[in-house]
């Protein structure tokens, strides 16, 4: 686990915690990042914590099930999330393998909706569409960008290579985004681009 901010209790409306998960059956990874709106129309995005979730020792099924659950449910009553995002299962011809993970996701999701915490999904093309603009993005360059939006001096996100934490960061930067998009709140583009200098390549 990596704790770079401490919980916050209680925030002003102009604040918004987002829970990303990647789900997982060995690993599943977990990022919280702070988004502050700040006057006239400056967004700040800071992260909160992120890390993996270690399921490979427990040697059944049901153990793992419940100690997402379990790990999720802790994590939402220390930083208090307003929304939690999950990066939805991707296609495999492996039928066992998706029954696993589809559990796992279902049980991350359970946590949250028992917190009364809404869930949103986002399938993995579009999580990289929305942080790298590139739906074929790599992991690397996917933790690259991450760097660069997120406290980009911070080394943790420079030097670690828990892939499925920052993936989970990513979908939670995605649900960020696209909460925040020009056509779901009926702004202009200019308008878009004021709010997100960061997501404008020079």
């Amino acid at each position: 686990m990596t704790n770079t901010k401490p919980a916050i209790a209680r925030r002003s409306d102009s604040e918004r915690i987002i829970l990303g998960i990647d789900p997982g059956t060995n690993e599943m990874g977990y990022g919280i990042i702070c988004v502050r709106s700040c006057p006239p129309r400056a967004t700040t995005i800071t992260l909160m914590q992120y890390g993996i979730i270690h399921l490979r020792k427990y040697p059944h099924y049901q153990a793992k099930l419940q100690k997402i659950f379990d790990r999720i449910a802790s994590l939402i009553d220390d930083y208090h999330p307003d929304e939690m995002a999950l990066e939805a299962p991707f296609y495999s011809k492996n039928v066992q393998s998706m029954l696993k993970l589809g559990r796992a996701q279902g049980v991350a999701m359970a946590a949250a909706l028992s917190r009364q915490i809404p869930v949103t999904e986002y399938a993995p093309r579009k999580v990289k569409q929305s942080v790298t603009g590139n739906g074929n993005a790599s992991k690397e360059q996917v933790c690259k960008m991450l760097g660069s939006l997120l406290d980009s001096g911070n080394p943790l996100l420079q030097e670690n290579q828990l892939n499925d934490a920052t993936d989970a960061l990513a979908v939670a930067l995605c649900h960020h985004y696209q909460k925040s998009s020009p056509i779901r709140h009926n702004k202009s583009w200019k308008a878009f681009v004021a709010d997100h200098p960061e997501r404008i390549k020079s």
